[in-house]
């Protein structure tokens, strides 16, 4: 004898495949649900992975806090450094100037050169490490800022056809400045640019960084944008990012009004709220799957009520409660939706994991990039499974395949009385 109740054991008899309509919608509301749980977990995992990607990559070059002087440049930086670097969430401080050049190839034929207009940054060695993974990601050459040295993103490197030991010339606001008023007092002479040797080429792996940053020795930059001693600000990392905003009110209050600080969370806010916003919106769309997969199991449970009606009278007849008539037809409800709640999270975890391969046999089968670089910023498809998506996504397929699936079926099966039943043809 089995040691499960009666309702327990007849669901389990019930769910038996057999050759009828009723079993056919049965697997069809299965496969549905299976599908709605596989690709919710796909998309919500690959909404996470851009979010965790993008956020990794952009402190990665940009740091959590940028301290800069609410009006001109920065005066006695290091000082201010030295004093922020004493505070016990700070893990590293390091001054940058930011601005925009003109960059020109020099090659052996004047007439091919090419001419871009990176974002200029100027760095001190001897920090950045600190605050940023820029050192740590040369691909070619070496991180060498000594003398006029640049080093160049990956991407920029390939459409400028740049490799290590190259000249390149540098173009800055001042320079055109001093050619405009040279030819206004007919000067012979103007100097126009800065030559540059490419000493090293950084992957930070995110295209925009990788395609439109060059980097360079904070003295060179102090010269292109004659800033004599001064710089632009201060980038400080912390201990913990997400912390930032707690630690910019405490810096700004002992800053006071001469400094702006902001955090990466401001500066990046469109960003992040908007791939909050898509990823909530993904997961209130595709949930819709498993609702009408319920559905399913709504439809073949009112239709396996109608034809076991006088199998409910005389389980009625012989004292069965209604609460034991409807537990019966919830379990198995129950048993379709985790049927097709365990294979979807098999399907949906098994397709994460291997995504990534399935993109380079799209791409070889049918000569179409699924996911450019250029648009998405990232040359991988990110996914990221969360623990807590995974129990909502699977939680909540299982409940609504309980209450839409099994509840209706259940409450009328439970309402029907003996004698009626028995009657029934």
């Amino acid at each position: 004898m089995s040691r499960l109740p009666f309702e327990w054991m007849l669901a389990l008899r019930y769910l038996r495949p057999k050759r009828s309509f009723v079993s056919a919608i049965t697997l069809i509301s299965v496969v549905g649900v299976t599908l709605g749980v596989a690709v919710l977990i796909i998309v919500i995992s690959v909404m996470s992975g851009f979010g965790r990607e993008l956020k990794a990559k952009i402190i990665s070059f940009n740091a959590h806090v940028r301290v800069e002087p609410a009006h001109g440049l920065m005066a006695e930086y290091e000082a201010l450094a030295d004093r922020i670097r004493l505070l016990p969430e700070v893990r590293g401080v390091a001054p940058y100037i930011g601005g925009q050049v003109l960059l020109e190839t020099q090659p052996l034929d004047e007439a091919n050169s090419l001419v871009v207009a990176p974002a200029l940054r100027g760095v001190d060695p001897r920090w950045e490490a600190s605050v940023s993974r820029l050192p740590n990601s040369i691909v070619a050459g070496e991180f060498d800022l000594s003398g006029y040295s640049l080093v160049v993103g990956r991407e920029l490197a390939n459409k400028l056809n740049l490799r290590v030991g190259d000249a390149v010339a540098v173009y800055t606001v001042r320079a055109f400045k001093l050619w405009k008023d040279s030819r206004k007092s007919d000067a012979e002479e103007a100097a126009l640019a800065e030559d540059y040797v490419i000493k090293g080429i950084f992957d930070l792996g995110m295209d925009q960084f990788d395609s439109t940053v060059v980097v360079a020795s904070l003295p060179n930059a102090q010269d292109l944008y004659n800033l004599e001693d001064n710089v632009h600000g201060l980038l400080i990392t912390l201990n913990n990012p997400d912390a930032a905003t707690a630690f910019q009110e405490r810096l700004s209050a002992e800053l006071g009004p001469e400094y702006a600080v902001t955090t990466w969370l401001e500066e990046n806010s469109q960003f992040l709220e908007v791939l909050m916003v898509e990823k909530h919106m993904m997961f209130y769309l595709l949930f819709f799957i498993t609702i009408v997969a319920a559905f399913g199991i709504c439809s073949a449970l009112i239709t396996f009520v109608v034809q076991k009606t006088r199998e409910i009278g005389v389980l009625k007849a012989l004292g069965a409660t209604g609460g034991q008539i409807m537990t019966l037809f919830l379990a198995q409800s129950l048993a379709v939706g985790l049927i097709g709640v365990l294979t979807g999270l098999g399907l949906g975890l098994l397709a994460v994991i291997k995504r990534n391969e399935f993109l380079v046999f799209m791409r070889k089968a049918t000569g179409i990039e699924l996911f450019p670089a250029k648009f998405y910023l990232f040359r991988e498809l990110p996914a990221w499974l969360q623990a807590d998506d995974i129990a909502i996504i699977c939680g909540g397929s299982l409940l609504v395949c309980v209450l839409i699936g099994g509840l209706i079926p259940a409450w009328s099966a439970a309402r029907l009385k003996p004698a009626e039943a028995l009657r029934h043809e």
